[in-house]
């Protein structure tokens, strides 16, 4: 018998199915590392507003401690006691109430 390979195949649904199994397990496994990528990039973005968030309570209360006044300035705090910080991925709100009196501090993440 002889087929022409102009008509129709005469697979079914399944065997076509089956066939496209390699390409939708790839497919799936990429989205699943992509969803991983970004999962461990959220965690990583949230541990190191954390850790800034620690080094300004420590360096201000290390001004405090030492000089007996709380920093009068985000860039005092900066100049004088080495805090960094990446400007491009945290905005720092920083109030000074007043030499005796806790500043106020916010810090936001900037996506």
């Amino acid at each position: 018998m002889r087929v022409n390979r102009f008509e129709p195949n005469p697979l079914g649904f399944v065997p076509r199915l089956i066939s496209l199994l390699p390409l939708l397990t790839g497919v799936l496994i990429l989205l699943l590392f992509l969803g991983g990528i970004q999962s461990v990039s959220d965690t990583t973005a949230a541990k190191q507003l954390e850790s800034l968030e620690t080094a300004l309570s420590r360096s201000i209360a290390q001004c405090y401690a030492v000089e007996g006044m709380y920093p009068p300035s985000l860039k005092y705090l900066e100049e004088h006691y080495g805090l960094t910080y990446d400007r491009g991925k945290f905005l720092i709100d920083y109030q000074s109430v007043g030499a005796n009196l806790m500043p106020e501090v916010t810090v936001l993440s900037i996506k």
